[in-house]
């Protein structure tokens, strides 16, 4: 009995794992396929769907799917009739005396339809907008003369056109005639019947085997000569095909068969033209069929809001809002939401020990990894964020259940260490294991012990795994092992039920004691339990639980902190920029009072010489003349003087900006190196730093506490970055008595912050400039995904914000809107 539901490279070629696929759920999955094929070629297309572990094949069956999908979503007309799989009938007629039936041929004639729109469509659509789907398209070929004669012998119903052969349109012509010669001559029989009176007034001529009678009463029937086909079941009445028209009918009954040999005859010729075209016709129908099979995987994708996620080309899972399939159609059946699953395995955290209460979601959250990872790998789209980062898997393990066997003579814990046994000797680097309740099955100490070793050993080959359990001592893997990290299905311990949300970073408690009682199981029994267990374990689990309270209420704080320092500098530098503004002002009103005032002396020193002069031609006294003058030149100088003192402050203030001042009060060193992307510079005379993000020409673009600027050259000094960091460490306790009016202000701007910001209309240097604060702002408010609205137009303004973001190192992707939420108009921003 096979235990080992591995699917990898050394397994049948990689063939399907038809128990690996029901332990996840994947059988559902492609039963739904094949209900949404509208073909058995589609369907066996389904039927043949397989693992595959190459990245650039996984990237073609996903690109394959997606633009189907978005031919679905933007309501493109294509083909959704007649998908018929012709190709067991073509090889059939590829022997010589065989032919094609009627009803064949009128499937032929529509699927050849079919096919030759299914070529239009894409050889009118631009290339690049459906590409993987339009080569597809290379090398199939329909004869546009087999589809004139399909055209000719048939019409939309599947009957032969009279005009097929002209021998057929012969026959049907001369057929008519005698029908309608028949029709007559029984019409007026049967107005003869009526006036003598053989049959009553409401008689119709009928039809009996085949042939035009006419119903006379048993009484008289001898009275007409004829054919007696049938009576009624009450024997009062006969069925008469009159003698006059037997003859007529013969000859109808004649042309009929005459042509049934016509189209007997057409349908030999008509193979005879279609046996040399068999090859190529049956490529045309292995691409409808392959073309069915991509309609169905892009159906199922829309059916269940599944997408594209970003797929790399090593062995990684980083999904956000991931949902199982199948789980959440039941749910949405009873009117309830799934909740979506956050996970995270890569290089450094390679295998989750999950742990929590029992009916919480372990094995579902095991499930919904392993049967996306296979849904990926098999060319499906997934249901989860697009921006999810998905990896390729050489193998996926999977023990899941009870696999005991009498026949085999297995117990539970003896199939499960089969699997394990079976999983250590092929687990590689590139494998997936998902273990569900590791250690089970026999003595909880021993069975602990083993899976403890088996987790370990698996750690050592570095593949990657999800594994749920009970056991505390493999919660605590996580504190030996730097791979190996905790994860805990939440419950709500108020109201005793399960969230079914998985939290990675922490174990969780089983809450046995607590779900015993809720459900009312007798309080005396659960009290025993608790006295027999111990008080010791039961501390170890509430100090667990209290540990990842204590965790995440000292994550909030040091998120508050951070977010309150940003703030806070953010507010220093706005003052220091104000008052540096305020203290030139006051410098400049100054200068401009004393040289007003300088202004008014002299004006007055002129008017006092012309009363000397006055005085001089009045004969006045010479000595007070000359103290009077004496007097106003010392307040001259004594404001030339100030005056001069002004203008010296003034250039001393202008210098300090050079690199005389060397950022002293914070003992900042200074580097005379040349300015460089990443490199501390001091702004001004203040203690204002900053780090350079870009050199354009003399300008550089600085980011100081969250606030982007740009700046000349020649007003910065670069400063040593290390001996910065410890200055600004130093600093870094001075500001937290600060911080909880910050959070206050904090929290107002993320209420009236806005995700998508409008840029259409603007220049684009205006654009660039609110972009570049759109971004600092959403950084410092903690906001990873955010969007742009440029709209599409002529792209130039997409350009630019596309090229500005490339640049932009606080980015980790953007990429266009999906299509129903404005496609190319908008670009999606996910930041660092």
């Amino acid at each position: 009995m096979e235990l080992n539901y591995c699917v990898n490279l050394y397994s049948f070629l990689m063939m399907r794992n038809n128990k690996l696929e029901l332990k996840i759920g994947f059988d559902q999955v492609r039963e739904s396929l094949k209900v949404m094929c509208l073909s058995d070629g589609g369907r066996s297309f389904v039927e043949r769907m397989e693992f595959v572990t190459s990245y650039n094949k996984v990237i073609e069956l996903l690109g394959i799917t997606e633009e189907f999908r978005q031919i679905f979503i933007t309501n493109e007309v294509f083909p959704s009739d007649n998908y018929f799989d012709m190709r067991g009938e073509l090889q059939r007629l590829k022997l010589l005396g065989t032919f094609i039936s009627q009803e064949s041929l009128f499937d032929l004639k529509s699927s050849l339809i079919t096919i030759n729109e299914c070529l239009l469509f894409f050889s009118r659509s631009d290339d690049n907008k459906f590409p993987l789907l339009s080569a597809l398209s290379q090398g199939v070929y329909v004869d546009k003369n087999l589809l004139n004669i399909c055209a000719k012998l048939l019409d939309s119903k599947g009957d032969f056109n009279d005009d097929a052969s002209e021998y057929l349109y012969i026959i049907r012509s001369n057929h008519r005639k005698k029908v309608l010669d028949v029709d007559k001559q029984i019409k007026r029989i049967l107005n003869q019947v009526k006036k003598e009176g053989w049959s009553s007034e409401e008689a119709e001529v009928t039809v009996r085997n085949g042939r035009l009678v006419i119903p006379i009463s048993s009484a008289n029937k001898k009275r007409i000569k004829g054919f007696i086909h049938d009576e009624s079941q009450s024997g009062q009445t006969s069925y008469i095909e009159p003698a006059e028209i037997v003859e007529l009918n013969n000859e109808i009954r004649e042309l009929e068969l005459e042509e049934r040999r016509e189209i007997l005859k057409i349908l030999v010729e008509f193979t005879d033209v279609l046996r040399p075209e068999i090859d190529n016709l049956i490529n045309a129908y292995y691409f409808l069929s392959k073309i069915d099979f991509i309609r169905a995987k892009a159906k199922y994708a829309l059916q269940i809001k599944a997408g594209k996620p970003i797929v790399e080309d090593n062995t990684l899972i980083n999904w956000f809002e991931a949902r199982h399939p199948i789980l959440e159609e039941a749910l949405e059946k009873n009117s309830k939401k799934i909740v979506p699953l956050r996970i995270e395995l890569n290089s450094k955290d390679r295998i989750l020990i999950i742990s929590g209460p029992n009916a919480g979601g372990k094995s579902v959250c095991l499930k919904t990894v392993g049967l996306l990872q296979y849904m990926l790998q098999c060319g499906l789209l997934v249901p989860m964020r697009e921006s999810s980062e998905a990896g390729i898997f050489s193998s996926i393990f999977i023990d899941i259940g009870d696999e005991q066997s009498i026949e085999n003579d297995l117990s539970t814990y003896s199939s499960h260490l089969l699997s394990m046994k079976n999983l250590c000797e092929r687990a590689n680097n590139k494998t997936l294991f998902l273990i569900d309740e590791c250690g089970t099955g026999t003595d909880p100490t021993i069975g602990g012990a083993i899976a403890e070793s088996v987790l370990e050993f698996l750690n050592e080959k570095q593949a990657f795994g999800v594994v749920t359990t009970h056991y505390s001592n493999l919660k605590l893997l996580a504190d030996r092992h730097a791979s190996i990290i905790n994860g805990a299905m939440l419950f709500d311990q108020n109201n005793m039920r399960p969230l079914y949300k998985l939290s990675i970073g922490k174990p969780g408690s089983s809450f046995a004691f607590e779900i015993a009682q809720t459900i009312g199981l007798p309080k005396q029994i659960v009290d025993k339990a608790v006295d027999k267990i111990g008080s010791s374990y039961l501390d170890f689990e509430q100090q667990l639980q209290q540990l990842e309270v204590d965790k995440i209420e000292l994550r909030k704080k040091e998120q508050e902190v951070k977010v309150a320092d940003d703030l806070l500098s953010e507010v220093l530098l706005k003052y220091n920029k104000l008052s540096s503004e305020l203290e030139d002002k006051k410098r400049v009103i100054l200068k401009q009072a004393k040289i007003e005032a300088k202004e008014i002396l002299q004006n007055a020193s002129r008017q006092i010489e012309n009363t000397i002069s006055q005085i001089k031609e009045a004969n006045a006294n010479k000595e007070k003349t000359k103290k009077i003058r004496e007097e106003f030149s010392k307040e001259q100088i004594h404001i030339d003087r100030e005056l001069s003192e002004l203008e010296k402050q003034e250039r001393k203030n202008v210098a300090n900006k050079d690199i005389s001042n060397k950022s002293k009060d914070i003992g900042v060193k200074i580097d005379l190196s040349p300015i460089a992307i990443g490199d501390i510079v001091k702004i001004g005379d203040e203690n204002t730093f900053a780090e350079v993000v870009s050199i354009k020409r003399n300008r550089l673009e600085v980011i100081s506490n969250s606030v982007k600027m740009s700046i000349e050259k020649n007003k910065v000094i670069k400063v040593d970055k290390k001996s910065f960091l410890k200055s600004n460490a130093k600093l870094y306790s001075q500001k937290q008595s600060a911080f909880l009016s910050v959070i206050d202000e904090l929290n107002e701007k993320r209420k009236t912050f806005k995700t998508q910001l409008d840029l259409r209309g603007e220049r684009a240097e205006d654009a660039l400039d609110k972009l570049s604060q759109f971004i600092d702002q959403a950084r410092l408010l903690g906001e990873r995904e955010i969007s742009v609205l440029h709209g599409k137009g002529d792209g130039i303004l997409k350009t630019i914000i596309r090229d500005f973001l490339k640049t932009n190192s606080e980015i980790k992707t953007f990429k266009s809107a999906r299509l129903e939420f404005g496609g190319e108009g908008i670009t999606m921003i996910t930041l660092n």
